[in-house]
């Protein structure tokens, strides 16, 4: 296969897995409906951060680990499915929150962008699936005499995050344009972030209810 072969199937197969509604994109879009576009760009950037986190244990080998020790798999499981369930009730327990002049009212303060790339970074990081899914998706991209393979896993998922950021990036300023109405009522507010505190318990459960 030649070189432009490769990296068209590739980054295809990159694209076509980062535009696919999944866990990470579904935080990200709620994030930037909620607060708007910078607190879901620093959600995006955050998620994939812990992503990266994933791609160095899964370049050194440390995600064989999760892969075949139930142990390992259960306790990072159960910590992430604990810390989605946590960020549940956070939503549940919130009063609302309107926008007065384009800038947040006070009871909306709490939310910073950098809370927004801290929770992202600890999702990903505490989700088992995406060490697992690096250790199943990169090496099939590996090639004879492109480095050793360690090199390659790694770089492979820079490109994947790469793809991903950019994705992401474009939901976010999708989302921010058509939901500007939405953060502007503190009744419809109140009850998105009851939607999003279900959302969040739902993926905490699952995430629970998974197997190695």
């Amino acid at each position: 296969m030649s070189d432009l072969n490769f990296w068209l199937l590739f980054l295809t197969a990159a694209f076509a897995l980062n535009i696919a509604p999944g866990p990470d994109l579904l935080y990200i879009l709620t994030k930037t409906i909620r607060h708007g576009k910078k607190v879901g760009l620093a959600s995006a950037i955050g998620v994939c951060t812990g992503a990266l986190f994933h791609v160095f244990i899964a370049s050194i080998g440390l995600s064989a680990i999760l892969v075949s020790s139930a142990l390992a798999f259960s306790i990072v499981k159960y910590a992430g499915a604990a810390y989605l369930l946590y960020l549940a009730y956070e939503s549940f327990k919130s009063s609302g929150f309107e926008l007065n002049n384009d800038k947040l009212s006070l009871n909306q303060s709490k939310e910073t962008a950098f809370k927004a790339f801290k929770q992202g970074v600890y999702i990903d990081i505490l989700n088992p699936k995406v060490a697992i899914f690096f250790m199943a998706f990169l090496p099939q991209f590996i090639r004879e005499g492109a480095g050793s393979p360690s090199f390659q896993l790694f770089y492979l998922g820079l490109m994947v995050i790469t793809v991903a950021i950019i994705v992401e990036f474009a939901y976010v300023f999708a989302a921010d344009k058509i939901s500007s109405k939405v953060r502007s009522s503190k009744k419809i507010s109140l009850w998105l972030n009851r939607a999003v505190g279900t959302i969040f318990a739902s993926l905490g459960i699952k995430l629970a209810a998974t197997s190695n």
